[in-house]
């Protein structure tokens, strides 16, 4: 391990992930980027193994890039390292500590914070501290404001993704920063608008990771579709790579707004094949109610059209966002939303609840609407005047199983007899009867999963006729065997099993006469969640 005075660190929620804001630091170091690395580490990491790691570096300075879901974990890991090298200088940057007046008590540890987007501030900090006179350093703010710059200054930072980044995790790239929407919940209200990168310069650099081999790029961008052109063409460069080698594809992940895809931007998205695309469309409520109290700007017709012409008409993978506990919404207004956006088809909804994010104008609904947030990370509301802890509790763990079982892609044949035309109703029931049974949201194994789905639907059917039993069981099989299981389930045991046709074995022959599905591989660039909804089309 080498010697480097400046370290640059952060916690990622899995290995997959890389960090693209430590890259720009890095990027953006000068002259000093020959004494500094990039130090990664993922949560769940026992803080003595990382404190050891960052203390074999031998650093003088050490920068940690601060997130709602690292805090914690990172207040652990400088603590220890303030108490054992109180020598080595700690900078704090992120989100978690970009507000001076609202900052968590990890601060307490940092020498430095810097607030705000640390690009060109943070490279200024440690020339101080490596290279100025002790006096100057001496004069130095603990809280240091980030320096305005425009994005034509700053160093692209995708030549630092290594070699085993491209290979194992994803890449993150950004063609923009900013949003010029005004939601309360999210960070980017505070951003005046959207400002692009040089397009060229920066298809330049996809160009040199497509070609070292990079093949997975997911776009930060909080507003992709605004500039239309720009847009077309960045997609129309994933075509191009398309085309090039149809057999060794790229996948492109982009998020939306709803209510903004206009006719040019749709004839590129049609020339997308199945696996390469997928879009995140953040839906939120669709209360107009709660949409005006947030300063959610959202024609909800629009985006319903363009969600439902992109469900049935392209191969995009849709990953579409709504939250539960902002001002105003109860349980009722959360669930219609949710039927109404699983009406329309797309491949995953990701249900979350609200949570209050340092310095978002959210906070200004607190005493209003009796927001009661937990105290500590991720911030999430406990309670409202529109919706009791008990309510909330029902939606996080309901949030749970949804992603296990709808979002997961493992049971496309099952779901209609789970959601039936009332997905939020029957769900909440699936939701509420599988936490009383188990008394878990995590650990259930896939084998447990499927029998604990038969159960309740054995139990809770008004359609208890054998042709809808057998019905059931096909269905849930089929599924079953499209996770290349090698078990069987609590049904097959009991000595019947059910083919393909419908037909009744003794399960004792039924391995030789079940006919599983035929195996449909998506492109080897298409994360797996999103391979599992290309293969259940394709069959």
């Amino acid at each position: 391990m080498k010697q480097a005075n400046i370290l640059l660190s952060t916690l990622n929620a899995r290995f997959q992930h890389a960090s693209l804001g430590l890259r720009y630091l890095y990027a953006n170091l000068n002259e000093l980027q020959s004494q500094a690395h990039i130090g990664e580490f993922v949560m769940g990491t026992k803080a003595e193994v990382i404190v050891e790691q960052v203390l074999a570096y031998d650093p003088r300075i050490v920068g940690f890039g601060v997130y709602i879901w690292n805090v914690e974990e990172i207040t652990t890991v400088v603590g220890m390292l303030k108490a054992i090298a109180p020598e080595i200088k700690i900078v704090l940057g992120g989100p978690e500590v970009s507000f001076a007046n609202d900052l968590p008590d990890l601060a307490k540890f940092a020498d430095y914070i810097i607030t705000g987007q640390g690009d060109i501030s943070f490279y200024k900090l440690c020339k101080q501290l490596l290279e100025g006179p002790k006096i100057a350093q001496q004069l130095l703010q603990k809280i240091i404001p980030a320096e305005g710059f425009e994005l034509d200054q700053l160093q692209l930072p995708y030549q630092f993704y290594s070699d085993e980044d491209i290979r194992k995790r994803y890449i993150y790239v950004e063609a923009s920063r900013g949003c010029p929407f005004k939601c309360e919940f999210c960070l980017s209200s505070l951003d005046k608008t959207a400002t692009p990168f040089d397009l060229d310069k920066f298809l330049a650099e996809m160009e040199g990771l497509y070609a070292r081999g990079a093949r997975t790029f997911k776009f930060v961008d909080r507003t992709f579709n605004l500039n239309i052109k720009a847009s077309q063409r960045i997609m129309q460069f994933f075509l191009d790579k398309l085309a090039l080698d149809p057999n060794d594809p790229v996948f492109a992940h982009f998020e939306l707004v709803p209510d903004h895809l206009p006719a040019a931007l749709r004839e590129t998205i049609l020339k997308f094949p199945p696996g390469a695309l997928q879009f995140e469309i953040g839906i939120q409520t669709f209360n107009p109610t709660v949409q005006t109290l947030i300063s959610r700007r959202q024609n909800d017709e629009k985006a319903e059209d363009n969600i439902r012409w992109l469900v049935s008409n392209t191969n995009a993978h849709l990953h579409v966002d709504l939250i539960a506990g902002l001002p105003g919404e109860n349980l009722e207004s959360f669930g219609a939303g949710i039927n109404r956006l699983y009406s329309f088809g797309p491949h995953e909804i990701q249900l979350g609840v609200l949570k209050r994010l340092r310095g978002t104008p959210i906070i200004r609904h607190t005493e209003a609407h009796s927001m009661r947030y937990n105290w500590r990370p991720p911030y999430n509301v406990l309670a409202t005047d529109a919706l009791t802890f008990a309510e909330t509790q029902r939606i996080t763990r309901l949030a749970r199983y949804w992603d296990l079982i709808v979002n997961s892609g493992r049971f496309p044949n099952t779901l209609p007899h789970l959601l039936g035309n009332l997905p939020f109703e029957r769900f909440l029931a699936f939701s509420d009867w599988i936490y009383a049974k188990t008394d878990a949201t995590h650990q259930i194994a896939m084998e447990r999963l499927f029998d604990l789905v038969y159960e309740f639907l054995t139990v809770h059917t008004t359609d208890t006729s054998e042709a809808a039993a057998l019905s059931l069981q096909e269905d849930l099989t089929k599924d079953y065997w499209a996770t290349k299981a090698k078990g069987r389930l609590s049904f097959m045991a009991k000595g019947v099993s059910i083919g393909r046709d419908g037909s009744q074995a003794d399960s004792s022959t039924a391995a030789n006469q079940l006919t599983r599905p035929t195996d449909k591989t998506a492109p080897r660039s298409t994360p797996k969640r999103q391979a599992r909804f290309v293969k259940a089309e394709q069959v």
